[in-house]
C-alpha cells in the first residue's frame, strides 16, 4: 500500500511502555516485552517501561508523569470489559484529541483474526498534552497486530502531525 504523504527522514520516537496488570511481572510480561522489542527494532528509543496495577488512579497518574518526557506512550492490558479492565476508563477522559480510526481499524483487523469477540475491545488512541497515547489489549497477538499493522507504520507521521 502506497504512503499518501511521504514523511521526511527518520527521527526516532521517544517511547514509554506501560503494562497494566494485576498479575504480570517483568518476567511474565510477554506483551510489554514484545512492544519494547518492536519499538527498538524499528529504531525508536525506549525511555520508560513500567508495570502498574489495574487501578484507574495509578494508571492515569503514570501517564501524566511520563507524558512530558516521551513522544508516545503505548499501554497494554485492561482494555476489555471485565470489572478490573479500567485502562480505557482511566485514560479516555485525559485525551484532548481522540484518534477514532485506530480503534475502529484495530477491531476490524481483530475481527478477521478472532471473530466476533473483537467487539469487547476498547482499544483506542489519542493525544494527551503533546504525547500520543495508544491503549492496546494485553494479549500478545493483539499487541503484535496493532504494532505491525497500525502503530509502527504511522508513528512518525502521527508525531509529525501532532507536533505541527
Amino acid at each position: 500500500m502506497a504512503t499518501p504523504h511521504p514523511d521526511p527522514d527518520f527521527t526516532p520516537a521517544i517511547c514509554g511502555v506501560i503494562t497494566v496488570s494485576d498479575t504480570r511481572t517483568v518476567d511474565t510480561d510477554k506483551s510489554g516485552q514484545l512492544i519494547k522489542v518492536k519499538l527498538r527494532e524499528a529504531g525508536h528509543r525506549l525511555e520508560a517501561y513500567r508495570l502498574v496495577k489495574d487501578e484507574p488512579d495509578q494508571i492515569a497518574g503514570l501517564v501524566k508523569r511520563l507524558a512530558p518526557t516521551v513522544d508516545v506512550i503505548i499501554c497494554n492490558g485492561g482494555t476489555g470489559i471485565a470489572p478490573r479492565d479500567t485502562t480505557y476508563d482511566a485514560i479516555a477522559t485525559l485525551l484532548v484529541k481522540e484518534i477514532p480510526g485506530f480503534g475502529e481499524i484495530f477491531r476490524h483487523l481483530s475481527y478477521a483474526e478472532i471473530g466476533s469477540r473483537a467487539i469487547a475491545s476498547r482499544a483506542t488512541a489519542g493525544v494527551y498534552q503533546s504525547t500520543l497515547v495508544f491503549l492496546l489489549p494485553g494479549s500478545s497477538n493483539g499487541v503484535a497486530l496493532a504494532m505491525d499493522t497500525l502503530i509502527l507504520p504511522e508513528l512518525r507521521h502521527l508525531i509529525r502531525q501532532m507536533k505541527g
